[in-house]
């Protein structure tokens, strides 16, 4: 019996869950060796992280769009930080990074 090829979304999704349930075990096993998280955790975080990347990169192509562009750049993020003064501060600070970086 042959299998269907996966969707793009669907590997995606795959990848991210792997991702989280890797980060959700690491922040475990760091504050309490015995604490152990339920798969149903792990979806969920993954549903709403999946839901997130898709409202935030639906944003920054429309800011893109808005300034006549076809490109997601340094501005849009910076457009999507906004309101977030903390997530404002480290996007400047990787973007100086990486201007030093390609200066060298």
């Amino acid at each position: 019996m042959a299998t269907q090829p996966h969707s793009d979304e669907e590997r995606l999704k795959a990848a991210l869950w792997h991702s989280v349930g890797k980060i959700v075990d690491a922040i475990a096993v760091e504050q309490s060796p015995s604490v152990n998280a339920a798969p149903t955790f792990i979806a969920g975080m993954t549903e709403m992280l999946a839901a997130r990347i898709t409202t935030i990169s639906a944003d920054l192509e429309t800011f893109s769009r808005h300034a006549g562009r076809s490109v997601i750049n340094e501005d849009d993020a910076m457009l999507l930080a906004r309101h977030n003064d903390g997530l404002k501060s480290v996007l400047r600070h990787k973007a100086e990074k990486e201007r030093k970086s390609e200066n060298r």
